[in-house]
């Protein structure tokens, strides 16, 4: 495992804090009404009432076209009791108050419903007691509806309660811990089709992205990307070309003391277009690290290596009798998978705007992540964390990319350094170049059958980089012997199969960890698990002579560990057999298909055991021969969220999952050369095109669990049943993503 030197790390107490029923978390202070008839009534930190009625709820997960506002201000708004036309959301800038701001590993509803839900129980109540006394009616005798305390045939309104003194009602933390919600029956909000709130800004223009941030006296940036991400470091700079450019002004060598952009110069002007330009022209002189020797397949070679050493790596699930079965087994199945690098080819290229105003740095930029980046900033900056504050944008897709906010420090160490407002943005080839891409992984998986034919054991040894160990060393897990490792590196792995004695080896790719900055990826470490798992399962029920389907929800059985629990998993792998099922009869499996046509199925559990989502997608595809290509031309899906809280947002994040995994399957890709990934822009870097999009049928399960998350699960399934249902129409078995038609040709005369 390795870790850049001087790396700020998050400590483990930071992180957690706020996110596990904390006082901070739900904090709720019942406050008496002041003189001030302008304040509106705030209950708690999470929202407010003002004086008609309107509520307004603060956000702290980052808006990226999901609409997670929406969702979490369903879930109040649900409990408070208030018409949906009287709400309004606003996104927070950090604050510690707030506790850890992150958004990623689909967790946002998960994580928000009990916390959103008991704040806007506790604000009901509080109304009801306060708009009783104003009645002159028991509160056990009135009821909260639509913004209303009703008793009897007489009513009040929550913004006349709050004109008239508002509650006094106060809630602790232990108190609000126990606050009972609603049964699934009573809600009148969650599940039910709402428009939500951000679209009209989104579509009239008026919403502000990072990009669209502005201050008086503004100076634009863009930077010479160093050739390394690592150890480059700044010889001489010749800026004598870019001077002719009309509004250039200087080149910063940067000094970063956080060793988050090591060799970097930033070139600024007075406008953007000029920034470009004279960039173009300045002239730097890099002495690089031993990256530039590095290529793909020297990551993978390594990985090879470490998959094949019998020590080293963490063992996540290490059950004992796992090598006496396979050496009691009448047959052995092996396979090794590999996955190439991916970049995150986000629409909005990464950017940030830096300045210090009124003794405080203001960092304005879209970030998935703010509590992550801050000490960082501290650290590069020189400052203590309470003089930074990030303000808060939308964004123009995430996908993982922001996440890690690097990009917000060298606009911030140039602005410091200019003294000016600096507003950096990056080109599409400056952002790719710069990208945390998805490393590339290889995967060796074994599978144990005895004389019966029954799975006695399997083993799975996954080799990647580790994005968590280069920024975030604070969040890794540890196994039972105290060996650290990275969880979104592995998750997917540990899957809800009954497989008998069970191992699998974590090994962090120590060779990709050094050569560039290993990033979280849209479903992250699900994207390479979960393609060797379920290509696996169809490669041994193809050995077993079972039908793929029948074979999985055989292993499916819910038995031990794999039964699921409280409160995120009942059910466990029985829920994941039940989709499993429905997927396989929506897409008529088992029906003749013409030439060169297949159906292939996967299935999965989104992103980790504590929180899973479950999956099954068949996929049919033709495949055309005499070019390779392969043509996806339907997608069935079907999914168990738990509870649905927004039933537009939860379809557009299936749908927008199932067709990223669908890009990264057959489209997307890039290739690690000598330090820098191949290709910089979308000429030859090409994601999926409106041309290309299949059939998709998606069914989300009627269920009143807990509700699950929906941002990546619809990702990771797509890409192994396409490959699974390419065997089916051709009899070819492809073990690398992305698929590519010159591998199906090499495939097919091969075989």
């Amino acid at each position: 495992m390795s870790k850049l030197k001087g790396q700020p790390t998050l400590s483990r107490r930071a992180f957690l804090i706020g996110s596990a029923g904390t006082a901070i978390a739900f904090g709720f202070a019942g406050t008496e009404a002041t003189a001030d008839e302008s304040s509106p009534f705030e209950p708690t930190i999470w929202y407010s009432i003002d004086r008609s009625g309107i509520v307004t709820i603060n956000i702290t997960r980052a808006e990226m076209g999901q609409h997670v506002g929406t969702a979490l201000a369903r879930i109040l708004a649900d409990e408070l009791e208030v018409d949906w036309s009287n709400v309004r959301i606003l996104a927070v800038d950090t604050d510690p108050k707030w506790g850890v701001m992150i958004t990623g590993g689909s967790r946002s509803v998960s994580d928000g419903f009990p916390l959103y839900s008991r704040v806007g129980a506790a604000g009901r109540i509080a109304l009801i007691e306060a708009g009783a006394k104003l009645l002159g009616a028991s509160p056990s005798n009135c009821l909260a509806r639509q913004g209303a305390v009703f008793a009897a045939n007489q009513s009040i309104s929550y913004g006349e309660i709050i004109r008239r003194g508002g509650p006094a009602r106060k809630f602790t933390p232990d108190e609000l811990a126990e606050l009972p919600i609603k049964e699934a029956s009573e809600r009148r909000l969650v599940g039910k089709k709402a428009d939500a709130l951000d679209i009209p800004a989104k579509i009239n223009g008026t919403a502000r992205y990072g990009i669209d941030a502005s201050a008086p006296d503004m100076v634009y940036a863009r930077p010479k990307i160093p050739p390394t991400r690592n150890d480059s470091v700044v010889r001489s700079v010749d800026d004598s070309a870019a001077k002719r450019i009309k509004g250039y002004l200087t080149s910063l060598v940067l000094e970063d003391p956080s060793n988050t952009v090591p060799g970097w110069v930033v070139v600024c002007a007075t406008s953007y277009p000029a920034a470009i330009r004279a960039a173009d022209l300045v002239k730097v002189d890099w002495t690089t690290g031993s990256a530039t020797e590095v290529s793909e397949q020297d990551i993978l070679d390594y990985g090879a290596k470490q998959i094949a050493a019998s020590s080293g790596g963490a063992l996540v699930v290490d059950d004992p009798g796992v090598d006496s079965a396979f050496q009691a087994a009448r047959s052995v199945l092996e396979r090794t998978y590999t996955t190439g690098s991916v970049l995150h080819a986000q629409l909005e290229p990464v950017n940030a705007l830096a300045f210090e105003k009124d003794g405080r740095f203001e960092i304005h930029t879209g970030s998935q992540w703010q509590s992550l980046i801050l000490p960082v900033l501290a650290k590069a900056l020189q400052l203590p964390q309470e003089r930074i504050i990030m303000r808060t944008y939308p964004m123009g897709g995430g996908f993982g990319r922001r996440l890690d906010s690097d990009y917000a420090v060298p606009a911030a160490l140039a602005a410091k350094a200019i003294g000016k407002p600096v507003k950096l943005v990056l080109t599409r080839p400056d952002d790719m170049r710069f990208d945390t891409f998805r490393s590339p992984s290889i995967q060796t998986l074994r599978l144990a059958f005895d004389a019966r034919g029954k799975v006695t054991a399997m083993e799975h040894h996954a080799s990647a980089g580790w994005p968590s160990a280069i920024v975030a060393p604070a969040i890794m897990h540890k196994t039972r012997d105290g060996t650290p490792y990275d969880q979104d590196a592995i998750d997917g792995a540990d899957h809800w199969y009954s497989v008998g004695a069970q191992r699998v080896r974590a090994l962090s790719n120590t060779l990709a960890n050094t050569s560039f900055r290993p990033g979280y990826l849209r479903s992250v470490g699900p994207g390479w698990t979960n393609w060797a798992v379920e290509t696996f399962m169809d490669e041994a029920a193809r050995m077993a002579q079972v039908d793929p389907v029948i074979f999985r929800v055989g292993l499916l059985d819910g038995a031990g560990r794999n039964a699921g629990g409280a409160p995120n998993a009942i059910g466990g792998a029985k829920r994941q057999a039940a989709v499993l099922k429905r997927a396989a009869e929506k897409a008529g499996w088992g029906a003749v298909m013409p030439k060169d046509t297949g159906l292939g199925v996967a299935t999965t559990f989104g992103q980790d055991r504590a929180m899973p989502t479950w999956v099954a997608c068949v996929a049919r595809v033709h495949v055309d021969r005499p070019t390779g290509a392969v043509t996806v031309e339907k997608l069935t899906i079907v999914v168990d969220a738990g509870t649905i809280v927004h039933p537009d947002g939860a379809l557009a994040q299936v749908e927008g999952g199932a067709l990223w995994g669908l890009s990264i399957a057959l489209h997307e890709g890039t290739e690690f050369v000598k330090g820098q990934v191949k290709d910089t822009n979308f000429d030859s870097y090409t994601p999926l095109r409106i041309g290309d999009v299949p059939a998709i049928d998606i069914e989300i399960i009627d269920s009143t669990e807990a509700p699950v998350g929906l941002g990546e699960p619809g990702t990771t399934v797509v890409a192994p049943a396409i490959g699974n249902a390419v065997f089916a129409a051709t009899g070819i078995r492809l073990r690398r993503l992305p698929i590519r038609p010159a591998d199906v040709l090499a495939a097919l005369r091969a075989r």
